[in-house]
This record gives structure tokens, C-alpha cells and sequence, in this order.
């Protein structure tokens, strides 16, 4: 299982961290995903890290501002979102693999 921290109510512009940590698995032999979604809209892809972290790709809204990240050593995986904005706010998934989804994470851009 996954589960993911550090959601809350951030200014635009401000920074958030979400964590991820898993459990129950062999972390490293995982990909690893941030999604998100928002109110009316569907899941979206956000951030994509493989299993060396060799591999990273963003979708194109936060290509810049966001950066994955994993620590193997103790199975986490790091999604830092810099210079947000209100059209950042959404539920945020992580994903273990292709199908162990997290319980999520609520982030709010709003002055």
C-alpha cells in the first residue's frame, strides 16, 4: 500500500512537498506516479518517476515547477511543487505500479 502527506492550503506562488510512502512491496522495483484530480475533471497524470530514477517525465502544466523524486533506501517518493497556482488545486494520488493507488491528499491554491 501507499500513503501520501503533506496536502494543504498554500498562496499562489507558495511551495508544497507531498510524500509518499509505501509499504508491503519491494519499493525500488516500482514505478512510481503523482496524479491528481480536480473538482468535475478527471485523474490526470502528473509526475512519473521508474525504478532507477533514471526515467522522470511531467505533464506539461507543471514541467519546471514540480519535481519528482524518490528515496529507495526508505521507501518514499517525493513530489516538491514550487511557484503554485489556483489551477494546481486538486486531490494528489501517488501510484505504486499500475494499479496501488494512495488514499490521496488534498491541495489548495487560493490567496
Amino acid at each position: 500500500q501507499v500513503m501520501e502527506s503533506g496536502g494543504g492550503l498554500v498562496a499562489p506562488g507558495g511551495s508544497l512537498t507531498l510524500s509518499c510512502v509505501g509499504s508491503g512491496f519491494t519499493f525500488k522495483d516500482y514505478v512510481m506516479s503523482w496524479h491528481r484530480q480536480a473538482s468535475g475533471k478527471e485523474r490526470e497524470l502528473v509526475a512519473i518517476v521508474g525504478v532507477t530514477g533514471a526515467y522522470i517525465r511531467y505533464e506539461e502544466s507543471v514541467e519546471g515547477r514540480f519535481t519528482i523524486s524518490r528515496d529507495d533506501a526508505n521507501h518514499v517518493t517525493y513530489l516538491q511543487m514550487n511557484n503554485l497556482k489556483p489551477e494546481d488545486t486538486a486531490v494528489y494520488y501517488c501510484k505504486a505500479g499500475r494499479d496501488a493507488w494512495g488514499q490521496g491528499t488534498q491541495v489548495t491554491v487560493s490567496a
